[in-house]
Formats: C-alpha cells, structure tokens, sequence
C-alpha cells in the first residue's frame, strides 16, 4: 500500500523576535518523520512524505496515495487548524489515520472540550475563558473560580503556553498571566482550578473497542511545591522527571483513570489513537486534556515513552495506528 506521511516541520515556520520560543513545538523534527517512514517501510509499504500546505496538496492532486499517516498540526493560531488535513483528505475521499475534523476541532479548544466532558461523570476542573480583548474587571466575580490556578491559552497543544510561572494564587496575578499570555498567543486565554495530585497521561489506540495502552505516571525527580509538567520540565525530562508505567496506583485507582479515560475517547469522538491527561485528587480522576495527535518522537514523546514502558516498540505503535485506521476505514467506509 502507498501511504503518505501528513506533517509540520519545525523548520518550516521562520523564527519572529513578536513570537513566544514555543510557537513550534507542536512541529515534528526530521527525526520523526523518518522514524514512522521506516516504520511503515517495514510493514511493506511504500512511503510518501507529504508535508502539509501547498506541497501537500499539489501532492494529493497529482498522485494520491492508498492512505495517509497524518500528524499534522496545522499553522497559525485557529482552533480549527489541526482539522485542515482530515477535511482535505475527506473531500478528496483519502483514508487517513486518527481523528476527524470535528473531533480535532473540539479537542484542540479546551473549553469546548471540557464542556463536552462535563456533560459526562469525569470529573473537570473549574475554569474560566476571557476572550482576546475581552475586559479583566470581573475576574473577582464572573465565576467562583478557586485560588489556586493554571492560566493557559486555550487553542494550544504541546504545553505551549504552560510554562513554570503559569500558576497563580491571586485574582491580580491571574489578570497579569492572561496579558501576557494574549500578547503572545492572541487566542481566549484558560483560567482553570489548579488540582494538587498525581499527574497522569494514559495512551489509547483503536476503536472497536479502543484498547487502553498503559496509565503513566509523571514524577519530579527532585522535590517541588507545585510540579507542573510544564513545557520547560518537557524539554528537560531526562533530568526533570521519571515516568512510571504502569502507574503505582491502588487497582481501583487505576481502574476508575482507565474508565475517565476511555469515556472521554469516546465523548470527543476520538479514533485510532490518543493521550489523554489527568490529575488523580483523592481517587478522583480530574480531565484536563486530550490530544489526538500526540507525539511520535522515537525517544521523548510521551505516547511513545509510554508505550515503551508497557513493552510495545516503536514499530508496534505505529503498525497498532495504522491497522486501527485500516480496519475502521474497512469495517464502516468512514474515512
């Protein structure tokens, strides 16, 4: 089968001094595209790097391939950004891996997403959205939102946005995170209750029924008053943290993350794979997100680092994807 590999390169967007330093970490390295390449090469296919944008379609249009690997992020600041390739790759009638262009949509907006989880007996944070230009004032008094808190943007992945000096205990620090979030990110800026507890992500791949890889517990390896698994201890991880998987957690503590998460899948429509984050507060499972398009770095993405964890290989990750989207596109015709 020809597959084409659909993907953002860090180098494709030029560095702007207007810009935070994480405008591109939602981007892949070269490293990861070879690495699926390979991956799929030696499952026997045939492999076509696609990239994303113009090239990608000039490349679907001129000679489209059996199936797409799609990990593309989209650029810009758009909510809807991560959904642009499954609708190109839908009108054209390409099966492709992962989710669908409403799932990507509703999982990229935070508030949105916790909306749809809320709807269900996971537990969410509470949480506030204030608009790009929308007035401070009122911070006090909108909502009886709980000090402390995570300020964040609400249309990014990655940890874009949710650095070390996130966290806030007072209303006027909150108002001061958000100005400089929106300089930055120009979106609706998250203001969410900061839960004290265990930081968990847990991988799920397939769909008939999803399959839960592995519940991963993230530790700080030295002693911190408030561990935020922020973009800053993502990019130092050897030193910063060490990963358990599975995590030691008592069986119906595990139990009752394994089930939060598996509900959420389904909720927000996620297909073949996904990571799903919590805070575990009292044996409460607390949702904070999902990505449906998580990392596939070979060494240090998390999905990846779990999956290593819980004895499956790279290779194996990869070909689970891939024969979860086949075998969904076969069984129902959804693309």
């Amino acid at each position: 089968m020809k597959i084409g590999i659909a993907y953002d390169l860090k180098s494709d967007l030029p560095a702007s001094a207007d810009l935070p330093d994480d405008i591109q970490e939602e981007f892949d390295s070269p490293v990861t595209i070879d690495a699926i390449a390979a991956a799929l090469e030696g499952l026997g296919h045939e492999v076509e790097r696609l990239g994303d944008g113009r090239e990608l379609l000039k490349r679907l249009l001129h000679d489209p391939p059996d199936f797409v690997f799609n990990i593309a992020e989209g650029h810009g600041i758009g909510r809807s950004r991560e959904a642009r390739v499954p609708a190109v790759l839908e009108m054209l009638g390409i099966p492709y891996t992962g989710s669908d262009p409403l799932a990507l949509s509703v999982t990229l907006d935070k508030d949105c997403a916790k909306r749809l989880v809320q709807s269900t007996d996971v537990k969410v944070p509470q949480w506030e959205v204030w608009g790009p230009d929308e007035p401070l004032d009122d911070i006090e008094t909108r909502r009886c939102l709980p000090w402390t808190a995570i300020v964040k943007p609400a249309w990014e992945g990655s940890s874009k946005g949710i650095r070390g000096k996130c966290v806030v205990d007072t209303p006027q620090e909150a108002i001061e995170a958000i100005e400089n979030h929106r300089r930055g990110y120009r979106q609706p800026i998250l203001v969410e209750e900061y839960i004290e507890g265990e930081e968990l992500t847990v991988g799920i791949v397939g769909n008939s029924p999803p399959q839960i890889l592995g519940v991963m517990r993230v530790l700080p390896t030295r002693k911190e008053e408030r561990f935020i698994y922020s973009l800053e201890v993502k990019r130092d991880y050897l030193a910063r943290v060490r990963y358990e998987c599975p995590a030691e957690l008592p069986p119906e503590r595990l139990r009752a993350v394994e089930q939060a998460a598996l509900d959420v899948y389904r909720t927000l429509g996620c297909r073949d794979v996904a990571r799903i984050d919590f805070r575990l507060k009292d044996g409460i499972p607390y949702f904070l997100e999902v990505n449906p398009l998580p990392g596939l770095n070979p060494e240090s993405s998390d999905l990846v680092i779990l999956a290593r964890l819980a004895g499956w290989s790279y290779e194996q990750l990869i070909e689970s994807i891939l024969q979860a989207a086949v075998r969904r596109t076969a069984e129902n015709g959804s693309l």
